[in-house]
């Protein structure tokens, strides 16, 4: 029998490219979409089949993570095998700004689809989209072993997730597990996180587009690895014979003045010409270092991050170079995705 998935979050980065992953792998997927007045699809209409279609295996139902009813509903509909929560207000910076809608939706709404689960009676397996950022001030190398000290509205909010999550696990017999991935990026990046922030800098710059792009701390450092391949760490989760809690990462240290550096050079500019300072991008508190021991993944799962930061800076300033080209050319028309959606 196909298999059946549930992705709270799908028209995210991680969202779309596990929709991929597992439509490849034969999976009926369902995705969880909240409405709104402009289309928010891009990331995954080129895996758009009419549902008219006895071939399609994708389909996307209005909800959110902030009504409980909806998501029962949903779940005694779908019947999913497992269900990936990837929803969140993701952005810590933006997290000091809205402080409660992060604890709402990247928090609560975690307790929300869990009890969902539990109270449709559907038997599945549940991943909980957990994050680096949890363990904040705690000195690097961070595994799984390594205690939270979360920095920001977002960290903390991650924190209670992460723990209902391990309490529904151990409360109801649940196979209900948490990803602890750390920094992950790829062109599918939104636009205001730093690493895409540069590359598109860099793209525009090269162009002529822009001269200058803003940044804040430049000494932070992070370990940031290519999205596709963490994708697949969290499919292997669901597949383990037990559940338990896996860290995902590179182990390999890059500052953002690394990342920057990288970017510019892979474009033939100098970074120092075009970089300028501004403190609206400092957080009030900072995350100085986190880098990832996934020695447990690669034992117990058989994952291993291939893409290095370097790499990945490259990657992603080829894909904003070659999206800044096609801006001139004339776009196809939107499908009217309102027929996909139930």
């Amino acid at each position: 029998m196909t298999k059946k998935a549930l992705i709270a979050g799908i028209t995210g980065q991680d969202g779309s490219y596990l929709a991929e992953l597992l439509l490849n792998k034969g999976y009926e997927v369902h995705g969880l979409i909240r409405r709104a007045s402009t289309f928010n699809t891009s990331r995954i209409d080129h895996l758009y089949v009419d549902p008219h279609d006895p071939q399609a295996k994708l389909f996307l139902h209005y909800g959110d993570l902030s009504d409980g009813a909806r998501l029962v509903t949903l779940l005694h509909e779908i019947d999913p095998d497992e269900v990936y929560n990837l929803a969140a207000q993701s952005h810590v910076r933006v997290s000091f700004d809205e402080p409660e809608h992060t604890g709402n939706t990247t928090g609560i709404g975690a307790i929300r689809l869990l009890e969902a689960v539990r109270m449709s009676g559907v038997k599945c397996r549940y991943y909980q989209a957990s994050s680096s950022e949890m363990f904040g001030a705690t000195p690097p190398p961070q595994s799984e072993l390594t205690p939270f000290y979360p920095r920001s509205p977002y960290g903390a909010a991650k924190v209670y997730a992460y723990w209902v999550t391990k309490n529904y696990r151990e409360a109801y017999d649940m196979f209900a597990v948490n990803g602890i991935l750390f920094n992950h990026e790829s062109p599918r990046r939104g636009e205001t996180f730093v690493t895409r922030k540069i590359t598109r800098a860099v793209a525009r710059i090269k162009a002529g587009v822009q001269q200058h792009v803003y940044m804040g701390n430049l000494d932070a450092t992070r370990d940031w690895g290519y999205a596709p391949e963490y994708v697949e760490g969290m499919w292997r989760m669901l597949q383990a014979d037990e559940p338990d809690d896996f860290v995902l990462g590179t182990g390999t240290p890059y500052t953002v003045r690394d990342f920057l550096v990288t970017a510019f050079e892979h474009a033939g500019l100098d970074w120092e010409k075009h970089v300028r300072f501004d403190e609206r991008y400092l957080r009030p508190t900072e995350v100085d270092a986190l880098i990832a021991d996934a020695s447990k993944a690669h034992e117990k799962l058989g994952w291993k991050a291939i893409v290095q930061p370097d790499e990945l800076a490259r990657i992603m300033v080829d894909a904003d170079i070659e999206a800044l080209e096609c801006e001139g050319r004339p776009w196809i028309d939107q499908v009217n995705l309102e027929g996909w959606i139930k």
